[in-house]
């Protein structure tokens, strides 16, 4: 039911971010995201980390594209974000995962109960406050459970534990914290800020692709945490898994449109060519010409997967306050799936064309100085997060047996760990 049929009913709905003039919103970042990709190599090079970059799109109010107009933000839809970040990917593919956490938590915002407590959010959203995050603890950790706690200590709420991949949180102002709570056991998420005594963070990720993302380990030591901001994890947005695996689409497909510009550049400034060629350029070769064609079709072919992947949980949105229970089920149900479905092709397509590119080059596209395997090297490790076998399965098992989707899993150590460690 849309939110014009409740109107008519005398049902008031929150304003929603249905989508905006895309070309529009999208001019006002290409002179960012063109900024960025002039210095990506060099971060590369360096592992620089990229705080200004991130800053410049804070800046330009890029972490509330999503927050609707009435509240300050650009309204963008879910699939406009999506192609928004493949832009930015195309500039630095580390960029938008590291922005991943925040995006994550200003969609579980969006899908909350209007009210003062979500506006504040908004507020902070549209000043340009960013959102990290912390889920994944690593170690002898059981599956299933969490370590990190909050508690009360005196008058106050307090964080304490270890989390690993906390990407982002070393350059926001908030970190997006999955824990427990001491005193009724319950999982909460903790909304903590990330600039105070208690926080640590260590760049310390160890990958070899995806090296500037800031996804290494935060430590809380009694970090306080206001009441307000603790949250029921019940009351997480129910796409949240098929939202994460959309912007690591996004990289993917952004990877891949930076490796055609790459080697499209490198085939029109390559001035040696072979004795047993076909032209005497390597620009007017059509065997070279045709590589390139492939690589741009294996690209086109992924971005336009992710965008069309995003259109499920956007309906998922939209039904969060259309007031049909089960259309929001089913709308959940395929936004999980597509994303998945999407995950499954998309990363195939992406290390196919990084791959390729190194077909229209010889062993000069080898070269340290252009690092053309970091696009091989990103997508891989972007493709790595979230296990494709077990997407696949689970497509499959709904395709064949009609089998519900997981909404929400968990890592940790199995129960043959356990007991060795015992």
């Amino acid at each position: 039911m849309t939110a014009l049929n409740l109107a008519s009913r005398g049902i008031v709905t929150p304003a929603l971010s249905l989508g905006t003039d895309y070309e529009r919103l999208a001019s006002r970042f290409r002179p960012i995201f063109a900024r960025i990709a002039e210095g990506a190599l060099a971060r590369e090079r360096d592992r620089s980390l990229p705080y200004e970059q991130i800053e410049w799109l804070r800046a330009a109010g890029f972490g509330a594209v999503r927050v609707p107009v009435e509240q300050g933000g650009a309204g963008a839809s879910l699939p406009q974000l999506i192609q928004l970040l493949i832009e930015l990917a195309e500039a630095d593919s580390n960029l938008p995962q590291a922005l991943r956490g925040h995006f994550a938590f200003v969609e579980d915002r969006l899908n909350a109960e209007p009210g003062p407590a979500r506006d504040v959010w908004f507020a902070r959203f549209v000043a340009g406050e960013l959102v990290g995050n912390a889920w994944t603890e690593v170690g002898s950790v059981a599956i299933g459970d969490v370590i990190t706690r909050v508690s009360r200590d005196g008058g106050r709420w307090v964080v304490n534990g270890e989390k690993y991949y906390s990407t982002g949180s070393i350059f926001a102002d908030w970190i997006d914290v999955f824990a427990r709570r001491e005193d009724t056991g319950e999982d909460v998420i903790a909304a903590v800020r990330a600039r105070q005594p208690g926080v640590t963070h260590r760049d310390d990720w160890d990958g070899f692709g995806q090296r500037t993302t800031g996804s290494g380990t935060t430590t809380f030591a009694a970090a306080e945490v206001e009441e307000i901001d603790i949250i029921d994890f019940a009351t997480r947005f129910k796409y949240q898994t098929a939202f994460y695996q959309l912007v690591l689409l996004a990289v993917l497909a952004g990877v891949g449109r930076a490796a055609l510009r790459d080697i499209s550049h490198e085939v029109r400034s390559r001035r040696r060519i072979f004795s047993h060629g076909n032209a005497p350029s390597f620009a007017q070769d059509p065997q070279v010409q045709q590589v390139v064609g492939q690589v741009s079709s294996l690209v086109f072919a992924a971005e336009a997967t992710a965008v069309r992947a995003a259109q499920a949980s956007q309906r998922a949105y939209e039904a969060r306050f259309g007031g049909d229970a089960q259309a929001e089920h089913e709308a959940n149900v395929d936004a999980e799936l597509d994303s998945a479905r999407g995950q499954s092709v998309i990363a195939d397509l992406v290390l196919r064309a990084t791959t390729l590119l190194f077909n229209a080059l010889g062993a000069s596209g080898t070269s340290e100085q252009k690092r053309l395997d970091r696009h091989w090297r990103n997508a891989r490790t972007a493709a790595s997060h979230n296990p494709i076998v077990f997407k696949e399965r689970i497509v499959g098992d709904r395709e064949i047996n009609g089998t519900e989707p997981p909404y929400v899993w968990a890592i940790g150590a199995g129960p043959a760990a356990q007991q060795k460690a015992a």
